[in-house]
């Protein structure tokens, strides 16, 4: 028999449903967990645990009275630290926001718990977001379940440990340039990246407005599924949310894929790469074509511009944006400063960490009057071609595989440059720059760590992602989060 923290998502809401279980031991189970094994993987810089027992007990009284309950009743959700909550820590893993509490809730969160879902924590991410191993975070190291001397990836990192250690059923992450696709891959789990615009940014801390989406990360894709139909659709305080009706994502899972049309860009399968994730792509398109779907060979001839626009205008908008940290409202003010103006610089100085500042200094130096029509304005221009590149595409085939990550979960010792550390999203970072939505799903193992593939969609068509990512789990066959991750 399962433990309940074993369980799916789906499977929790159901027995909560049923009476089977309630959400009280639900809830106590997985904060049982997560004390048994938080100490070595360190998914967590913040727990919310009297606030969560207390909401499980209303959730039951609910239940036992009789009355109409939420969609995700009584289900454990982490919640990654750039999203604020009501009364909670929210640093963004960021001394400069030290102390700092939420004073609204997110409408992630709002819609999560209308939903009666229970929110456990905070998970812990790579600075403001920035960084692909977490291990930019000013709190701690979080490592990877599957080997505690990888990273998990980044800058989700938290949240992907935290359902690859079975610590919480679903994750809430944030994807700038692959933040939610490529830790997913690297822990095994399911992550989704939904197109933008499909959920609210509303409570976000901003790390580059028109790149970040918050997303999903889950057991398997039904548990996506039921994630999205809470936290998708229209929010009066985003107006870059797209009002298109929300479909029934549930009602994707488990149909036939035959005779759909998947693109494999080769700019994605390039010499050098590493052989065995090769080994695991060719099997699992093998996979696809036994289901019925159609592989057509395509090409996203931008896809090598990818990188340097990202990196022009990823840090430009995060310097705007990081502007408003000054040491004067609220997080960390410097003790030293002689005057005003040393007090923002020593603030900022002595707050923000160096891939941080690093990425203020690349922005503001691309958005200087003498660099802007040479870097930025260029960058954007690119940014067009790589969209349309994607267009072009889907006139043709109904989706694109690629891997997620060029390798598996990297050691934590690994002395990487900044700029060997921004390769490592080179599969993923196409996707925010269109926009389009993306789906990584295990699909096999190299050296005993996971490999996942990539599934990037049509604008609003996360549904047909799910649907052949369901059909890929079951021909694919049972999959096994990692054991021994407690103390």
């Amino acid at each position: 028999m399962k433990e309940i923290y074993e369980l799916t998502a789906s499977e929790v809401r159901n027995k909560i449903l049923n009476k089977e279980l309630t959400s009280f031991e639900v809830v106590n189970a997985i904060f049982d967990r997560i004390e048994k094994t938080d100490e070595l993987i360190g998914s967590f810089v913040s727990l919310r645990k009297e606030k969560a027992l207390e909401e499980a007990k209303l959730v039951d009284e609910k239940i036992a009275r009789g009355e109409k309950v939420g969609y995700l009743a009584g289900v454990p959700v982490a919640i990654k630290d750039n999203m604020v909550s009501l009364n909670d820590p929210a640093t963004s893993c960021s001394k400069i926001l030290e102390g700092y509490e939420g004073i609204y809730d997110a409408t992630v969160v709002t819609k999560l718990k209308e939903a009666d879902a229970i929110i456990i924590g905070k998970t812990n991410m790579d600075e403001f977001a920035m960084g692909g191993s977490t291990k930019t975070s000013c709190y701690k190291l979080t490592k990877n379940p599957w080997d505690l001397s990888k990273v998990p990836g980044g800058s989700s990192g938290g949240a992907a440990s935290s359902v690859a250690a079975q610590q919480c059923f679903i994750s809430l992450g944030s994807d700038t340039g692959g933040s939610i696709r490529q830790p997913a891959s690297f822990c095994g789990v399911v992550g989704l990246k939904p197109t933008y615009g499909r959920v609210s940014r509303y409570g976000l801390m901003a790390f580059a407005s028109s790149l970040d989406q918050i997303g999903p990360l889950a057991k398997n894709v039904e548990d996506i599924a039921l994630a999205m139909n809470v936290i998708a659709g229209y929010d009066d305080y985003d107006a870059t949310v797209s009002k298109l009706e929300v479909p029934d994502y549930t009602e994707f899972l488990g149909k036939d894929i035959k005779g759909i049309k998947i693109g494999v860009p080769k700019e994605y399968f390039v010499d050098g790469m590493n052989e065995d994730i090769k080994r695991v792509m060719f099997e699992a398109l093998d996979k696809l074509k036994e289901l019925g779907a159609e592989i057509v060979d395509i090409s996203l001839p931008h896809t090598k511009y990818a990188l340097p626009t990202y990196y022009v205008l990823a840090p430009a908008e995060a310097s705007a944006n990081l502007a408003r940290f000054d040491g004067i409202r609220y997080g960390y003010r410097s003790k030293n400063a002689k005057d005003i103006n040393d007090l923002y610089v020593k603030s900022r100085s002595e707050g923000f960490g160096s891939e941080v500042k690093r990425r203020i200094m690349i922005g503001t130096y691309v958005l200087s009057a003498g660099f802007y029509d040479a870097y930025f304005k260029k960058a954007q221009k690119v940014r067009a071609l790589i969209k349309s590149d994607f267009d072009k595409a889907f006139e043709s085939v109904d989706m694109i595989f690629t891997p997620v990550a060029p390798s598996t979960a990297f050691s934590l010792d690994a002395v990487k440059t900044p700029l060997e550390l921004y390769l490592e999203d080179i599969f993923t970072l196409s996707a925010n720059l269109a926009g389009v939505p993306g789906l990584s799903i295990p699909a096999g193992l190299s050296n005993g760590l996971p490999v996942g593939m990539q599934l990037l969609g049509k604008y609003f068509e996360e549904g047909k992602l799910l649907s052949v990512g369901s059909a890929f789990e079951k021909i694919r066959g049972e999959w096994k989060l990692p054991e021994g991750v407690e103390k």
